[in-house]
């Protein structure tokens, strides 16, 4: 006997389907056939594929006449000296397996995590690469995309979006920013809409300023919201489910105005850069963004507010090897002095990352 303890790899566990073939198939029977059929396909010989199955070759036959007797088609073909082969129609049946099964695995994929993080935690394999849903930052994409030793993979969401992609478990890890002129009851009450308490951390990242992009110069005199308005301006917006777009109809509503009282409204557009090249191309006369994409597209900019960029994840990888290389990145010089060449970005510098609910609740 070993004196080394080992712990016991958990049983299998997942998702699993079946087809319903009608009344006279059983759930068992019919994965059975099927399995019979592929391998009837590969083997080529009904004799292996029965072995394959698990069954034995007259019990093969009795599937086989069952399945024929139901769907009203031959399954398969016997011919002399070349033994039995899948008729046509049972040929489409296999592929449309394989086709259905190809597509489920992978829509069924993140519930399976899931399944594996509630019921075995502590065998969940970590991300080697972890996969980042985010609300668009030109700082965080310039810092992924050029960085070196930055193992992730980033696809842009609005972070309404990236925060129910973390918890359908597409993703490892969603970044999302917050109005820093949020209380603590809105902050927590906005982010239990998708995470549970215990189960999710939080990782602070950097600072941002956002405002009203102009024209160089800014010819218009806009030094508000309240401006916009009153000077009938045409305005570009960001795309529902964006953090920004909670922030813009927040100075809306705090200045006592609605959508209909701002011409462009409906004029979405789904990054900071898109935002700054509508303004600077003519076909807005202002837009909403953060102070970097205004001095990318050599635009005037009107602060108005701040907001934290941060990143959640799910508690069972928190202590991971790819978030902790993240975390070291994220701290590390080369990150900072990218924050510090870019307009209105200030770094956090947390040095791991903490149950949302604690790091967002209000001070005792």
């Amino acid at each position: 006997m070993s004196k080394f303890a080992t712990t016991p790899a958990p049983p299998a566990s997942g998702i699993r389907w079946s087809w319903n073939f009608g009344p006279d198939f059983s759930e068992a029977d019919s994965a059975c056939l099927l399995l019979l059929l592929t391998a009837l396909r590969e083997q080529g010989t009904l004799g292996k594929a029965a072995v394959n199955a698990g069954i034995s070759y007259r019990s093969a036959w009795g599937l086989l006449s069952q399945g024929e007797a139901c769907f009203g088609q031959s399954l398969v073909v016997k011919s002399r000296g070349r033994g039995t082969s899948l008729s046509d129609f049972g040929e489409q049946l296999v592929q449309l397996d394989f086709a259905a099964r190809t597509t489920l695995a992978e829509a069924h994929a993140p519930w399976a995590q899931r399944l594996q993080e509630v019921l075995f935690p502590s065998h969940v394999p970590s991300p080697e690469r972890l996969r980042i849903a985010a609300s668009h930052d030109l700082a965080l994409a310039d810092w992924i995309e050029n960085g070196r030793h930055v193992e992730a993979d980033i696809y842009w969401r609005g972070s309404e979006e990236a925060l129910a992609a973390l918890t359908r478990g597409e993703c490892d890890v969603a970044g999302f920013h917050l109005p820093e002129s949020w209380s603590a009851e809105q902050t927590t009450a906005w982010l239990g809409t998708w995470l549970k308490p215990r189960q999710y951390v939080c990782l602070p990242v950097m600072r941002r300023q956002h405002g009203l992009l102009v024209a160089a110069g800014n010819p218009l005199a806009v030094h508000s919201v309240a401006d916009v308005a009153r000077l009938g301006l045409r305005m570009v917006n960001r795309q529902r489910g964006s953090g920004t777009r909670s922030m813009i109809d927040q100075l809306l509503a705090a200045n006592a105005l609605s959508p209909r009282d701002i011409s462009g409204y409906a004029h979405e557009e789904f990054t900071h850069d898109a935002v700054a090249a509508t303004v600077a191309s003519g076909q807005a006369d202002v837009g909403f963004g953060i102070a970097a994409a205004a001095a990318r597209y050599d635009l005037d900019f009107v602060p108005l507010t701040w907001d934290r960029y941060c990143l959640a994840l799910r508690n069972t990888i928190a202590q991971s090897a790819a978030v902790r290389h993240l975390i070291r990145r994220f701290r590390g010089n080369t990150f900072h002095q990218r924050l510090q060449a870019m307009a209105g970005y200030q770094a956090l510098d947390a040095d791991e990352a903490l149950p949302w609910e604690q790091l967002f609740a209000a001070p005792a």
